[in-house]
């Protein structure tokens, strides 16, 4: 009598729809499906466009409860490469990023707050150049589902602008700050 007892509860437990729980996810950077781009204003009259080639970074996500999810991202600043082999070396130089003494930034994600149509502010601390200060990411979710290699993935899109006063950098000719654009996918662990 014990095991049918068991073997009905099995069945009844199995016949009751699942509610969704967050995922975590590792960010696709081997396969070069996310990336951490940003845009610094140049001399007033135009604007170089620059990027992080070495990052990695994981991700919390429940559809159902978006303020339970959380992000962090580790960035290898020596990587900056902004496509001027020359301009790279004075960036990462003392004069601005100082990669040598710092050759990490990180961002740890502390409150989610959800908005409408997908969109999320993404609160957190951003510790750059020795300094750790708060930022504010503007978020969306662009889409999730099967990939067509077995696994689930979820993506998103990012930005936000960091004054480099804050982090101690330097101001760079006439822009005080530099623009992050973010596109996050994720593979569901």
């Amino acid at each position: 009598m014990k095991k049918h007892l068991i073997a009905l509860g099995l069945m009844a437990a199995a016949s009751v729809p699942t509610i969704a729980n967050a995922a975590d996810y590792m960010i696709d950077t081997k396969g070069a499906h996310a990336s951490i781009n940003l845009k610094v204003s140049h001399l007033g009259y135009s604007f170089i466009k620059a990027r992080f080639n070495k990052f990695d970074g994981s991700f919390s996500y429940d559809p159902q409860d978006l303020a339970a999810s959380k992000v962090t991202v580790n960035v290898d600043t020596s990587s900056f490469d902004s496509n001027h082999a020359e301009r790279d070396k004075h960036v990462r130089s003392g004069d601005f990023l100082d990669v040598s003494k710092y050759g990490t930034a990180t961002f740890t994600s502390t409150k989610v707050e959800p908005k409408a149509d997908g969109e999320m502010t993404i609160y957190g601390d951003l510790t750059l150049h020795g300094q750790t200060k708060p930022l504010e990411i503007d978020a969306k979710f662009v889409g999730a589902g099967e990939d067509p290699w077995g696994g689930y993935r979820a993506g998103f899109t990012g930005s936000t602008r960091i004054e480099l006063k804050d982090f101690g950098i330097q101001v760079m000719g006439t822009s005080s700050y530099a623009d992050l654009e973010l596109h996050v996918e994720g593979i569901r662990q």
